[in-house]
């Protein structure tokens, strides 16, 4: 063994996929790249996400409380780097990188119609924002794009590279103590 920075430890744990999260205030709807959130609970749906006030879709989401977290496809990824790397400030987001908003059925903030999943959530927990930067949000709506053919996403390395889902891996037969999740 060798030793590692710890400055960077989340480059051996980054979770996945890459995301873009849609948000909606005083009539200007933004997108941000996000690459770090993580499923907190099955029932209900909850999704936990680290953001901070630097970040202008930040501000409208801790304003309006609700978002949507969009998956893009590898076709989008260079597309969703750019998006991270400008400020929905300075840049129509939607216009620029040619994204097309859908209005969701449950929140303010739109669906992005070229991504493979929407999943419209509330803000339900921000008591270790100040602290953290942590969010807990909660699922009340989702969606997929059935038109999408390639499914893939892909995940960041915390290094300014990106890993692209391969070839999936069936071990549904083990799955045997949480069936209801095959």
């Amino acid at each position: 063994m060798k030793t590692y920075p710890l400055e960077k430890v989340f480059e051996l744990i980054e979770p996945g996929p890459v995301v873009l999260v849609s948000t909606a205030h005083k009539g200007q709807a933004n997108l941000m790249a996000m690459s770090w959130l993580m499923p907190m609970e099955f029932t209900p749906p909850l999704i936990g996400c680290v953001t901070g006030p630097w970040n202008f879709s930040y501000r409208a989401l801790r304003a309006t409380r609700e978002c949507v977290i969009a998956v893009p496809g590898v076709d989008l990824a260079e597309k969703t780097v750019k998006i991270g790397n400008c400020t929905g400030a300075d840049v129509d987001k939607f216009k620029t990188f040619r994204l097309t908003p859908r209005p969701a059925a449950k929140v303010g903030a739109p669906l992005v119609a070229e991504c493979l999943y929407n999943v419209e959530c509330r803000l339900v927990d921000a008591t270790l924002a100040n602290k953290f930067g942590f969010l807990v949000l909660q699922a009340v709506a989702a969606w997929t794009n059935p038109v999408r053919r390639d499914r893939r996403t892909f995940h960041a390395n915390g290094d300014g590279t990106f890993v692209v889902d391969g070839r999936p891996l069936n071990l549904k037969q083990w799955m045997t103590k949480f069936p209801q999740f095959v």
